[in-house]
């Protein structure tokens, strides 16, 4: 059995995390930590793990693990390994964005990979340190891979909405209900976070790909799920960018290419990417859907523990739909 630690157990990635590796068969939980819920049973904060659980969260955090889960804040992740020190044999799956670009990605003598199977699966299987992709870069990403693989992507015009939960659990402004209810807003339009990583991503793949992505998300009035449309020039037939989707992800458990149209809930609660090529004319739209607290952060983390490990990589990942 895997021992593993969370830090930032209260929000909604730890929540996730704790519910995936409570029932996952090849993992013990040594500790879920969290400075303002210490001594709470994890069901006071996370009441849906009612009865699953009798797990209390810990004040104090120990290095007898064998993997930590790093659950916390955009730029706490680097304070809290520059301020503790762990050994060696403790890996780190980090679910911020504080190592997900590569000059970003040491601190002291650990140095993270870019957590994304679908194109670093050997780099993860070898890796002693992660950095979890962001949830639009992943959906945005999978969707652009294959056509970065033949080197032909170019310049690309994306939109996607995403869930409240990808606000994080703190209450803003725009993640109250009475905002979100009936309601749909662009935000940071062109210059998302995300972006960055993905071009990262793209020119692993394809060095010479400097047409730019044009990116405009979107908040929406749900709680969960990302769903992503990505428009560009494309010469080849609709055969021919079927063929090209399911040859790069056949070896992928996780991400599908269909051809019939696809839907926010084929992947809600699962750890599922699926993506469907639309050509019309000389333009090419590829649309993908994932979680974004699943494929976009813990199940995700989860899937890299998993190869990390040399586990079974759907282990403890086998969810089922909501459906409906």
């Amino acid at each position: 059995m895997l021992k593993v630690g969370i830090i930032g157990g209260a929000g909604y990635t730890g929540g996730e995390m704790l519910r995936l590796l409570i029932n996952h068969p090849e993992v013990s939980i040594s500790f879920a930590h969290s400075r303002s819920n210490a001594g709470k049973p994890v069901h006071a904060v996370h009441p849906d793990l009612i009865g699953d659980t009798e797990l209390r969260f810990a004040e104090k955090f120990h290095d007898d693990i064998d993997v930590l889960f790093l659950c916390v804040g955009h730029g706490e992740a680097r304070t809290f390994l520059a301020e503790n020190h762990w050994p060696a044999h403790v890996k780190i799956i980090d679910l911020s964005q504080d190592f997900r670009l590569a000059e970003k990605a040491v601190i002291g003598d650990r140095t993270f990979v870019y957590g994304l199977p679908e194109l670093n699966r050997d780099a993860i299987r070898s890796a002693n340190n992660i950095a979890n992709p962001g949830c639009f870069a992943t959906a945005l990403q999978l969707g652009l891979l294959p056509l970065a693989k033949a080197g032909i992507l170019k310049e690309v015009h994306t939109t996607g909405i995403t869930g409240s939960t990808g606000a994080g659990q703190s209450l803003a402004a725009t993640s109250h209900f009475s905002w979100r209810a009936n309601n749909i807003q662009a935000y940071k339009t062109l210059t998302h976070q995300h972006l960055k990583e993905i071009g990262q991503s793209v020119k692993q793949l394809q060095p010479d790909a400097d047409g730019g992505i044009n990116f405009v998300p979107w908040r929406g009035d749900f709680t969960r799920g990302i769903f992503i449309s990505s428009q560009l020039e494309c010469a080849l037939s609709a055969e021919e960018v079927y063929v090209l989707f399911e040859d790069f992800y056949k070896d992928h458990p996780f991400t599908t290419a269909s051809r019939e149209p696809i839907y926010l809930k084929q992947v809600l609660n699962t750890n599922k990417c699926v993506i469907q090529p639309e050509k019309v004319g000389s333009k090419l739209v590829v649309h993908s859907a994932i979680d974004n607290l699943l494929k976009g952060a813990s199940g995700q983390a989860v899937q890299n523990m998993n190869l990390m490990f040399g586990l079974n990589e759907r282990s403890g990942l086998n969810m089922k739909s909501i459906g409906f």
